[in-house]
């Protein structure tokens, strides 16, 4: 079996037609300059040392070099193979809140940026379990759907702030929903059977929807909720981050600092329906490794998953060939040389 690493590549192949063409357009209109300025016969026993056959030799060479350089950015890869590969999880839908309250700083660096360094930091340690993340504010957004991409789940948990959703609030009912059709939402039949958890990370202050029915109804269809609270119970002002730079504090219609404060008791009863546990976040621990570890003892299930190994590149016998060509080409010289003359390969020797 073979493949390409780069097959864009393959359009610089319509170049070598391209530069032959050109090298043969040239070719007639030198013809048509030599007679123009004189009879064929006469300039050639002037250019007696020139040889257009070498000429021809140089620019195939040349060819050649630019032709096996652009197959090696092709890259060939072969001697994959399709194998089954027994893997075993669990599947993880990460909800977190980024309402304009996870700005606040009774965490640090903030609410908001310590969960993310500790999702992070679990995404490094995953093997073998799916993962996705739904963020929500007054609505939730799916940032990234489940999967075992872990490169892209970093990548996509980077990009994430307060900004990302215009309806501010807390709705975490909504994000458990939401979290949960995710979990469901079955594109592979191999996955159905596979343990399926939601981690919910916010500071519980729900202000849009019931979160207790719905953690019900996701206990109801299997799944497990943890909950993580993050945040103090005595209340911190709420910054205005614009361009991540506070600005000050945001402030009631009377013109009274707004303080937000954990709400433990309503992440501690989402979990108590959902058959997980509820752990407070502090600034030396966020609490997620008791999460995973519960995660970890629930049953996983084992499956074949087909999966490409062994591909071998093979650029670098296309780079020799080019320079080997190239260097080739620095010897050959557009010049008649005694040794050619006495071959007589590409054309008869000048008559004296």
């Amino acid at each position: 079996m073979f493949d390409f690493a780069h097959k864009e590549f393959f359009y610089a192949l319509i170049a070598i037609p391209v530069l032959v063409g050109i090298y043969f357009i040239s070719l007639y209109f030198r013809k048509k300059a030599i007679e123009r300025f004189g009879e064929s016969n006469l300039f050639k026993r002037l250019s007696s040392d020139s040889s257009l056959a070498k000429k021809n030799v140089k620019f195939i060479l040349a060819l050649a070099a630019l032709t096996f350089l652009i197959l090696s950015m092709i890259d060939l890869k072969t001697g994959a193979h399709l194998e089954n590969v027994s893997t075993s999880g669990s599947d993880i839908v990460i909800a977190l809140d980024v309402s304009n309250s996870m700005n606040a700083q009774d965490i640090s660096p903030s609410r908001l940026e310590r969960s993310k360094e500790a999702i992070q930091q679990l995404i490094n340690k995953l093997d073998g379990d799916r993962i996705g993340i739904v963020i929500f504010a007054g609505q939730p957004l799916v940032q990234l759907p489940i999967t075992t991409d872990y490169n892209a789940a970093k990548m996509f948990l980077s990009g994430i702030n307060s900004d990302l959703i215009t309806a501010q609030g807390t709705a975490i009912g909504s994000a458990i929903e939401k979290s949960a059709a995710q979990l469901l939402e079955e594109g592979d039949s191999t996955f159905a059977k596979r343990s399926k958890s939601i981690i919910l990370i916010s500071d519980g202050e729900n202000f849009e929807d019931d979160a207790l029915l719905a953690a019900k109804e996701a206990a109801g269809k299997g799944i497990i909720i943890h909950t993580i609270g993050i945040g103090s119970p005595e209340g911190v002002p709420i910054p205005v981050v614009a361009n991540g730079k506070t600005s000050g504090y945001k402030k009631d219609k009377d013109g009274n600092t707004v303080v937000t404060k954990l709400n433990l008791d309503l992440l501690q009863s989402i979990a108590m329906n959902a058959g997980g546990i509820c752990v407070h976040a502090t600034n030396s621990d966020v609490g997620l490794d008791k999460v995973v570890s519960q995660i970890s003892k629930m049953k996983k299930s084992n499956m074949m998953v087909k999966r490409y190994r062994d591909f071998n590149e093979h650029f670098i016998p296309f780079v020799l060939i080019a320079l080997l060509l190239l260097i080739i080409d620095i010897f050959v010289t557009e010049k008649k040389t005694k040794w050619y003359q006495e071959l007589n390969l590409f054309e008869k020797p000048n008559e004296k």
